[in-house]
């Protein structure tokens, strides 16, 4: 997924626009329900600790810390860029990961950072 498909996908299933809060960072959009689910980027590949400045788009996704240890083994998967690393991964958006594991993401995070008011699973 790119993040033009993100933003339709978000849309679709949640009622989310992303939301440009950074003159300096044009590039980085927050998608949120009561708290950020959610924030792509258009970062330098060294910050994800690989050898290049190429810019390249990433999201950030909650998952919490018993998946955040496997989900960095995947291809495409790293440390939170710019976020607790305890909590928070950073998926490559250039093809490496599926769409359906991204979707899956974004769905298990906006459930983990959704108000208590939003879901009534959460007591």
């Amino acid at each position: 997924m790119n993040r033009a498909e993100i933003f339709q996908y978000v849309n679709d299933y949640f009622g989310t626009q992303p939301e440009y809060l950074w003159t300096k960072f044009p590039r980085f959009a927050v998608l949120r329900n009561s708290k950020w689910y959610a924030v792509i980027m258009e970062i330098p590949k060294s910050k994800l600790g690989l050898d290049s400045e190429e810019l390249v788009d990433v999201i950030n996704v909650k998952c919490g810390p018993a998946l955040v240890g496997n989900l960095r083994k995947e291809k495409g998967i790293f440390p939170a860029y710019h976020m607790n690393k305890d909590n928070w991964i950073s998926i490559l958006l250039d093809g490496t990961v599926s769409d359906e594991m991204i979707q899956n993401l974004l769905a298990l995070s906006y459930e983990l950072t959704a108000s208590k008011a939003k879901n009534g699973s959460l007591k």
